[in-house]
């Protein structure tokens, strides 16, 4: 029999990713509160937007705040992310695909 340790991360009561590594969870809850404090933002300006959209838009913007920050700090364009052999989401199981499986 295996032992196989998991990595949960959960907002409001709801699980929304399960991880292999610790640094992985941590690095998503961050995101997710960086998407948090971004939608809070978005509430406030002078545009029509409807809560899906603001919540994809933050969320968007969390998963690029790298290449946001450039732009906001005066670049041109954003920095090309450089390729990496393993993607940082092949540890990653989504909790809703794994309820449908």
């Amino acid at each position: 029999m295996a032992v196989v340790v998991k990595y949960v991360v959960e907002r409001n009561g709801v699980e929304r990713m399960t991880f292999t590594t610790k640094k992985e969870a941590d690095a998503y809850d961050k995101m997710l509160d960086i998407a948090e404090s971004l939608e809070m933002m978005l509430e406030k300006v002078d545009v029509p937007l409807s809560e899906q959209q603001i919540e994809s838009l933050a969320l968007e913007m969390a998963k690029e705040k790298d290449q946001f920050m450039a732009v906001l700090k005066g670049a041109k364009e954003a920095p090309v992310k450089p390729k990496k052999a393993k993607s940082a989401t092949d540890n990653v199981a989504d909790i809703k695909e794994k309820a449908a499986g």
